[in-house]
């Protein structure tokens, strides 16, 4: 039997809050441009959570970074990841992970989502300098007022920019409240 040749782009998403995006979120996406024709980054908007970025800001972060040469779409959802996939006619979602505890919690929602709603998941080892990186670690370094050079090596010069005016009108909020 020969092995059928689809006629249409392979499309992935690849799902986050990217609340800031990082160098290693930017690493995984680059790979993943390498195995999709069109990879669609899926900016989870959750009203329940709080961000450091709006749900529009991270889009704009993220077009800013996305790889020149590829069919890649940001867009922000809200609601049910395999939803979003499904609107994209998806074959796959991305996801990153680091650790072995990301890859346990991972594999749990791979398998959710494969049966759900038939939609595989490629899951994609965190480069050795990004094993580290964390979105929720640069949030509170951040938040707690930190020295933002040192997030040099974990995000790119404009949200590092980005991140400056953050942490500027957190301490301008406080002295007022």
């Amino acid at each position: 039997m020969e092995p059928k040749m689809d006629t249409f782009p392979r499309t992935a998403v690849y799902p986050g809050s990217f609340d800031p995006p990082t160098k290693g979120h930017l690493d995984v996406l680059q790979r993943a441009t390498g195995l999709f024709d069109r990879v669609v980054v899926g900016i989870g908007r959750n009203p329940e959570k709080d961000s450091l970025f709006t749900a529009e800001e991270r889009v704009e972060l993220m077009n800013a970074l996305r790889p020149d040469g590829f069919d890649v779409v940001v867009e922000a959802y809200e609601g049910l990841t395999v939803d979003f996939a499904k609107k994209h006619q998806a074959v796959a979602l991305i996801r990153g992970f680091r650790t072995m505890s990301d890859v346990e919690s991972e594999c749990r929602l791979a398998i959710a989502n494969r049966t759900v709603a038939d939609l595989e998941t490629v899951l994609m080892v965190a480069a050795p300098e990004h094993a580290f990186t964390s979105s929720r670690l640069i949030r509170e370094v951040v938040g707690l007022g930190g020295a933002l050079d040192r997030l040099r090596a974990f995000v790119p010069e404009v949200v590092l920019d980005c991140l400056a005016t953050k942490q500027t009108e957190l301490q301008q909020r406080m002295e007022e409240s």
